[in-house]
C-alpha cells in the first residue's frame, strides 16, 4: 500500500522527522541528506525554462519458484537494507539524476514507497507483474521504482497509478531506474490516470545495454496538470527500444511529456509514437529529442507525434527535434495535428451509428496502431476502454 506524506512537510524539520521514521542502512540515509540539500538549493521551474516554457505499491507477492531463482520484488526499502552490496552500486546512480531538478531532488530526499524488481542472469519471468500506487484524495505520494534486469534476463512489468475518484487532488512526484543488461528483455507498461485534482510530475529513465530490448508503453488520461520526463539510453551495441504513448485529455488538463532518445553506441535502433487525442479546453505538449553521439555510428532513430483535435478550443504542442554528431545514420521525425473528419461522421451516422458512437469508433481507430503494439490483451482492451469512456459529443 502506498505511504502518504503530507506535502506541507516539505521542510527542514519535516525532512529530519521524516528520516526518523525510517529504518535504512546508513548510506541510504546519507544519499537522502545529499538529495535534501540539492532540494532546498534548487528553485522550482518556470515558464523562463526553456524546458517548461510551455507548461504554466502495492506489490504481488512472487510465487516460490521465482523467489528460489533469486528474483527479488517487493519494497524497495526493504531489499535496500538486506542486499545492499547488489543494488547499492545501481540505486539512484545511473538512471536517475538527483540534479536534473528540484522534483528529481525531492523524490532523491523524500520517497517512502518504493518498489525494486531484481531477476537474475538469464532468468525468464513468464507472467507480467504488477505494481499498483493508489493516491488518497488530498494527499502526496513520493515513489521510486528500481528495475534491474541482468544478462539474458526478461521481465514484464505493468504499473498503475491512480486515484480515489475522478476528480481527487492530491501531489504525486514520482522516480524510476529502468536497468536492460545485455540481451535482456524488458516489456514496460506504465498508466497514469490519477484524479483530475492531481499535480504529477515524474522522471523516468531506462539504460539499455547490449543487444537488449525495451519495449515501454505509457498511457497517460488523469491528473490536472503532468510533467514528465522519459529518457531512455541505448549504452550497448545492438540496443533497440520501442517507446509507445497514448494520451487522451478533456476540461481542462494539461499534460506536457519531454522524451530522449538516447543513442551512446553503435548499430542501436530507437522507435517512438506518440499519440493524443484532446477534447475540451485541455492540452499537451511533446517534446521529443533524438540524440546520438559521435561513437553511435549505423543508428536508426525514429520518432513520431500525431494528435488529433476533439475541441476548437484544444491545443497540441509538438516539437519534435534531432541533435547528431555522427555521419552514418538514418534519423527521422514527424508529427502531425488535425480535426476529426465531418465526412467520416456522416458516413458512420448514415449507417446507424449515433454522432457519439462515431466519434468513438474514429477516437478508436486513430490509436489502433499504438494498441497494436501493446503485448498485454488485457492492458490494450482496458487502455480502449478507458478512452471511449472518456469521449464526448465533438461539436
Amino acid at each position: 500500500m502506498t505511504q502518504v506524506i503530507d506535502k506541507t512537510l516539505f521542510n527542514a524539520n519535516g525532512f529530519s522527522g521524516f528520516l526518523g521514521t525510517r529504518e535504512e542502512p546508513t548510506w541510504v540515509n546519507q544519499l537522502r541528506r545529499s538529495a535534501w540539500e540539492r532540494f532546498e538549493a534548487m528553485p522550482w521551474p518556470t515558464t523562463r525554462d526553456e524546458e517548461w516554457m510551455r507548461t504554466d505499491i502495492r506489490a504481488f507477492k512472487l510465487d516460490e519458484k521465482l523467489a528460489a531463482k533469486g528474483v527479488l520484488f517487493g519494497p524497495l526499502g526493504k531489499f535496500l537494507a538486506s542486499h545492499e552490496s547488489l543494488l547499492r552500486p545501481h540505486f539512484m546512480t545511473k538512471a536517475f539524476n538527483a540534479n536534473y531538478d528540484r522534483f528529481a531532488a525531492l523524490n532523491a530526499a523524500f520517497w517512502a514507497s518504493g518498489t525494486l524488481l531484481y531477476v537474475p542472469r538469464n532468468v525468464t519471468i513468464d507472467r507480467p507483474l504488477h505494481i499498483q500506487n493508489a493516491l488518497t484524495d488530498g494527499g502526496a505520494d513520493i515513489s521510486h521504482l528500481l528495475v534491474i534486469l541482468e544478462e539474458g534476463a526478461e521481465a514484464t512489468l505493468l504499473t498503475e497509478n491512480n486515484s480515489s475518484h475522478h476528480q481527487a487532488s492530491g501531489f504525486h512526484c514520482g522516480g524510476s531506474e529502468l536497468i536492460v543488461g545485455p540481451r535482456g528483455r524488458l516489456r514496460y507498461v506504465t498508466l497514469q490516470d490519477l484524479g483530475q485534482g492531481t499535480w504529477h510530475f515524474a522522471h523516468q529513465k531506462a539504460l539499455v545495454d547490449r543487444d537488449a530490448s525495451l519495449q515501454w508503453t505509457i498511457g497517460a488520461l488523469g491528473s490536472r496538470l503532468s510533467k514528465v520526463n522519459q529518457h531512455v539510453e541505448l549504452v550497448g551495441v545492438g540496443a533497440e527500444s520501442q517507446v509507445n504513448g497514448a494520451m487522451f485529455t478533456e476540461n481542462t488538463q494539461h499534460l506536457s511529456y519531454h522524451t530522449l532518445q538516447y543513442h551512446r553506441a553503435a548499430s542501436c535502433r530507437s522507435d517512438f509514437l506518440y499519440k493524443a487525442a484532446l477534447q475540451d479546453q485541455s492540452r499537451t505538449v511533446w517534446r521529443g529529442m533524438i540524440k546520438v553521439d559521435p561513437a553511435a555510428q549505423k543508428t536508426d532513430g525514429y520518432q513520431r507525434n500525431d494528435n488529433l483535435l476533439l475541441s476548437e478550443k484544444a491545443r497540441a504542442d509538438s516539437i519534435p527535434g534531432l541533435e547528431i554528431e555522427a555521419d552514418d545514420v538514418r534519423c527521422t521525425h514527424g508529427s502531425t495535428s488535425g480535426r476529426v473528419d465531418e465526412e467520416l461522421i456522416f458516413y458512420a451516422r448514415s449507417r446507424g451509428f449515433t454522432r457519439k458512437e462515431a466519434i468513438q469508433m474514429i477516437v478508436t481507430g486513430f490509436f489502433q496502431q499504438i494498441f497494436d503494439r501493446i503485448t498485454i490483451e488485457s492492458v490494450r482492451e482496458a487502455l480502449d476502454l478507458a478512452i471511449a469512456r472518456r469521449v464526448r459529443e465533438y461539436q
